[in-house]
């Protein structure tokens, strides 16, 4: 892609089964509106049958599309038939941003990067512990594991309901990373600076079990990568506690932020605008 992306329509997509519920096309529609370009960026459905052909119709320029978005459950497929996957999707497995670069498809995972941005945005400082603390060893932990790793903890503990998950993490992801089961849950708080909640434990409203968080060490944060409802009922128990939260809403608006710039040309900021517009879309739905 050349300059001329400046002057004519760009396309680009989030695709999932089902997607409609995305927030995407409301992210990126703010940063194409406030940044005057002229593109597109909206939802395409495509169900896991189809989803090799939606992809080779992007390979070969057909869909329209110069790159896009990949959400659940399609991460996995995405990662294998790209062209060129980086590190991050190799180590992972998964990619969820594409793009077309010289007739190739590129492809990376942008979680971990989103996940690391909220909390440099809403809380400075919150890598200065050696000690990170992950309840949650399904799909949504990897990135997350991965980004926290990379950032430099040197422990990071995964607590699980079925350990055998947790060790495939740690198995994964390397010798700084250890399972344990949720009877171990206290023990491993121990002076960890850090605590994140990856598991859909509280999500819509649901009720959570109660956590203590005072194992954790003196100015812990504690974070949750589920933003509906906001102040999720694990963050209110920390808050109650006394911990610096921070929610997940701006995991989802950071991580848009490397595709756009990829498809579009430019480099959007997330502002408090956009996290209004969108906490106002939630609470509509």
């Amino acid at each position: 892609m050349d300059d001329s992306r400046e002057t004519q329509s760009v396309n680009a997509f989030v695709t999932g089964y089902p997607v409609r519920h995305s927030r995407s096309p409301l992210i990126h529609g703010y940063w194409l509106k406030q940044l005057g370009l002229a593109g597109t960026y909206r939802a395409h459905e495509v169900a896991a049958e189809d989803f090799a052909a939606f992809i080779a119709s992007l390979k070969d320029g057909t869909s329209g599309f110069v790159g896009g978005n990949v959400t659940i459950p399609h991460k996995e497929a995405a990662f294998k038939l790209a062209d060129r996957p980086d590190e991050l999707s190799e180590e992972l497995g998964a990619s969820n941003t594409l793009w077309l670069e010289n007739g190739k498809l590129h492809a990376t995972n942008t979680d971990g990067r989103g996940f690391t941005a909220n909390l440099d945005e809403r809380h400075p400082g919150w890598d200065r512990s050696d000690r990170a603390v992950i309840l949650g060893a399904g799909g949504a932990s990897r990135a997350v594991i991965q980004a926290v790793r990379d950032r430099g903890f040197k422990e990071i503990h995964v607590v699980n309901r079925t350990i055998e998950r947790a060790q495939e993490l740690a198995d994964r992801f390397g010798e700084r990373v250890h399972a344990h089961p949720m009877t171990a849950l206290g023990e491993v708080m121990q002076d960890a600076g850090l605590f994140i909640n990856t598991t859909s434990l509280g999500m819509d409203g649901e009720a959570a079990p109660r956590i203590d968080f005072s194992p954790l060490a003196e100015g812990a944060v504690v974070t949750d990568i589920v933003y509906v409802p906001l102040k999720t009922p694990l963050l209110a128990q920390a808050e109650e506690q006394g911990f610096a939260i921070v929610d997940g809403l701006g995991m989802l608006l950071h991580q848009a932020v490397p595709g756009f710039e990829k498809w579009f040309g430019k480099r959007p900021a997330v502002d408090e605008t956009l996290r209004a517009l969108i906490i106002a879309d939630m609470e509509k739905h």
